[in-house]
């Protein structure tokens, strides 16, 4: 068999769509479809693969329009197997294609664990460098839809502490879009984490093809009181938190993380030492979670500089009910972000 036998057939020529000129308004949906695309146009070895995303664009319209543009060969239906789904993924990704796959739910996450742990993660270590994983696993993660519990998980925590997986969770449309390019272009495995509260936010999203860095957060506001740290939906809330904290003569500086594995310590401990007051927000339950992490390895090398403990922002340790009155009282808010800034500032 010669490398002309098994040479893949060529593909379709397409006209990728015109981007405006200007900046313009987009949703982090529209910035991620917009990504896509994008990523798609430039990388001939990408296919996109998983459950309804060709012709429905996925239960929540991030692939919608991109099948018409590139066809069912890079644009995958498959059955509802998460385990295929990434399986497939790792094998593609080791021979040189760039998959990028969308797990509906979070949640169902655990239903192909071992393929992300087990194979996905390790395989860079395991063959000494000469497989590459450039995977890209998208997926919708967060509460506060009324979605219970097998709808609604913060699952994070459940990748902190496994090695060769990089952890990404942008809070806008800004950021979505340059964060998911730069995953897209990257050669390792990329989690990457899309609150479902923030798909219909909106912003001044620029239309051309731009990366922000993996593994560097965002000062999203300045202060000089009180440090909170925090992604995703916890950062908006962060801020308005911190708006009413001005009112107050608090001026409250926040670190939005952007990408949660590996984190941008070094802008964290910066933070917290300038302030020497620090709230870490995390929507998961408090035990084993980002906010543990997070608060260990501040109070471990800003000791010298804390006014006080750092205070945390946690889910609390229970699965989330479908009720939307017990899903508020389980999920932090505004509110509690709030009191843990006036907390903070006591000391």
């Amino acid at each position: 068999m010669t490398a002309a036998d098994t040479a893949r057939p060529a593909r379709k020529a397409r006209t990728p769509r015109k981007p405006r000129d200007r900046v313009r308004k987009a949703s982090f949906t529209q910035a991620l479809n917009n990504a896509l695309d994008l990523a798609m146009d430039k990388h001939a070895e990408m296919f996109l693969i998983g459950e309804d995303i060709a012709e429905m664009g996925g239960d929540f319209g991030v692939t919608k329009g991109l099948l018409a543009s590139y066809g069912p060969e890079r644009v995958r239906d498959t059955p509802l197997s998460e385990a295929a789904i990434i399986g497939t993924c790792a094998g593609a990704a080791m021979v040189g294609m760039r998959p990028v796959a969308e797990i509906m739910f979070a949640d169902f996450i655990a239903e192909c664990y071992d393929q992300v742990v087990n194979n996905v993660a390790k395989l860079h270590y395991m063959f000494d460098g000469q497989f590459k994983a450039p995977l890209v696993i998208r997926t919708a993660c967060g509460g506060g839809f009324g979605g219970g519990p097998h709808h609604s998980q913060s699952v994070e925590g459940w990748f902190l502490n496994v090695p060769g997986i990089v952890i990404v969770a942008p809070s806008n449309p800004v950021d979505a879009k340059g964060l998911l390019l730069a995953s897209i272009d990257s050669d390792d495995p990329v989690l990457f984490l899309e609150h479902k509260a923030l798909y219909r936010s909106r912003a001044e999203v620029p239309p051309e093809y731009y990366t922000t860095p993996l593994g560097e957060a965002s000062i999203a506001r300045e202060g000089t009181d009180v440090t909170v740290v925090a992604a995703m939906r916890m950062v908006p809330m962060a801020l308005d938190a911190a708006a009413k904290a001005a009112d107050d003569g608090i001026s409250v500086e926040v670190v939005d993380l952007r990408t949660i594995r590996p984190y941008d310590a070094a802008t964290v401990l910066a933070s917290a030492s300038r302030t020497g007051r620090v709230v870490v927000a995390n929507e998961a339950p408090r035990i084993g979670g980002l906010g543990a992490e997070l608060s260990a390895r501040i109070s471990e090398e800003c000791f010298a500089q804390l006014r006080g403990p750092v205070v945390r922002v946690d889910g609390l340790d229970t699965p989330i009910p479908f009720s939307v009155p017990l899903e508020d009282i389980v999920l932090p808010g505004t509110d509690d972000i709030a009191a843990a800034i006036s907390s903070a500032a006591q000391y």
